[in-house]
């Protein structure tokens, strides 16, 4: 009895996207959160808080010991990571987890920056980016290959006047021709 490549072609396509469908998603919304980096970030919201604390000496060069007496009088008990003295009266404090504070030292005025991980993007991101690593890029190679596949078997899904002999081929050579073109735009 001959093989019906049709009939196999038809039911690893079918099969295949199914399995493919939860990281297709997560790939998509990733995607398009990540493509628009440059207007906000995908990953963290920001909560910003204004306080006061009585005015301190300017200093020309503030020192890790004269941060953390800072620290202190605003009742922070984090570690800084680094800080960035702008100018005699003002200084920015950094932390491990992104956080900052600025502080004019003249004034007393202080403004906190936390970022908090947005509750869906966050973790799509932290897959689609490869950030675990390790058998994460297997997993990741894997879906790569599977959407070559889905690719190439839906071009045999259907047959005559829709499918590849037909305006199958149209449809198929526009989808080569936008990158092409893009690539032959931008480089």
């Amino acid at each position: 009895m001959p093989l019906n490549w049709r009939k196999w072609n038809a039911v690893i396509h079918r099969d295949l996207g199914y399995l493919c469908t939860g990281l297709t998603l997560i790939y998509a919304i990733s995607g398009v959160a990540v493509n628009h980096i440059h207007s906000w970030n995908p990953n963290y919201t920001f909560e910003r808080e204004s306080t006061r604390i009585p005015p301190l000496p300017s200093k020309e060069d503030l020192t890790d010991q004269d941060i953390i007496q800072i620290l202190a009088r605003l009742g922070e008990t984090r570690v800084h990571r680094s800080f960035f003295q702008k100018s005699r009266d003002e200084v920015d404090i950094f932390f491990a987890e992104g956080s900052a504070t600025s502080i004019n030292l003249r004034t007393g005025a202080v403004r906190q920056e936390r970022p908090r991980p947005r509750p869906v993007l966050y973790p799509m991101n932290f897959l689609h980016l490869n950030h675990p690593k390790k058998i994460w890029t297997w997993m990741a190679d894997a879906y790569a290959v599977s959407l070559a596949v889905l690719a190439l078997t839906g071009l045999f899904v259907l047959k005559g006047r829709k499918g590849i002999t037909g305006r199958g081929a149209w449809l198929t050579g526009a989808g080569i021709a936008i990158p092409l073109l893009f690539l032959f735009l931008y480089l």
